[in-house]
């Protein structure tokens, strides 16, 4: 007789679950036995991503710059499940290019996502956490989030403030058994960085300039799996060719 996987059975809510990775890592988890409830405001794509899925999924459409849907989003999981294991806060929005020729308005929204909708995620989940004394939270962040990379100033921004935030928090709640980590990867080969046609995935694959989606989904699993007594507190992937 196998062993279970060590997410078989666990609760987790992904946001950002309606495409890209967050689509990626509801696919993967389901087929451990994991159960899902996916977040996103695209009503329409996570109900057919509940019901490609089946049971195991809920669909919680929510707005991550809308505070009360987020609430909502962990109420409804705990309400369905009965607990929450992991949050990977996933939801994310990306504007490159020269700051002074950007649109302000685009550029507070990216921070209501990546910043403001993160804290709110978890502040929500962090009180079911405590009291069952342990639950994981798991951030997506970015190699911008590691090194200042120029040409996108303010996604770079959001990232080192949720990089910053991981390493705070994490000794917070240290002592109460969670724990704290983000994923933080280079390019990824998918709709957020306006790459739709598997065709041009496969050619950033081959020509080693992306990662896929997948890859990143597998380090997100490494990284849950790990025992208790581990936490991975930072994990940095790149694509091979990627000059950074």
């Amino acid at each position: 007789m196998t062993n279970s996987h060590p997410l078989d059975g666990k609760v987790i809510v992904i946001t950002g679950a309606s495409s890209g990775i967050g689509a990626a890592m509801a696919r993967a988890l389901v087929k451990m036995g994991s159960r899902v409830a996916l977040a996103a405001r695209s009503a329409d794509k996570l109900a057919a991503l509940a019901t490609e899925l089946g049971p195991a999924a809920l669909a919680i459409p929510a707005d991550m710059t809308n505070g009360a849907d987020i609430i909502r989003m962990v109420e409804d999981t705990v309400a369905h499940f009965g607990r929450i294991d992991v949050m990977f806060a996933n939801a994310g929005i990306y504007v490159p290019g020269p700051f002074a020729e950007g649109d302000v308005d685009a550029y507070s929204q990216l921070l209501s996502v990546n910043v403001d909708g993160v804290l709110r995620c978890i502040h929500a989940a962090l009180p079911h956490m405590i009291k069952q004394g342990s639950g994981d939270i798991l951030v997506t962040s970015s190699i911008s989030g590691v090194i200042d990379i120029h040409w996108e100033p303010v996604y770079s921004a959001s990232k080192h403030a949720v990089q910053s935030f991981v390493h705070s928090l994490r000794r917070q709640v240290a002592a109460q058994g969670l724990r704290v980590m983000a994923l933080s990867p280079g390019r990824v080969a998918n709709e957020l960085w306006g790459i739709h046609n598997p065709a041009e995935v496969q050619r950033h694959v081959d020509e080693r300039i992306s990662v896929t989606s997948e890859n990143v989904v597998d380090a997100a699993i490494f990284m849950l799996s790990q025992p208790k007594n581990v936490t991975i507190r930072d994990l940095v992937m790149l694509p091979q060719a990627q000059d950074l």
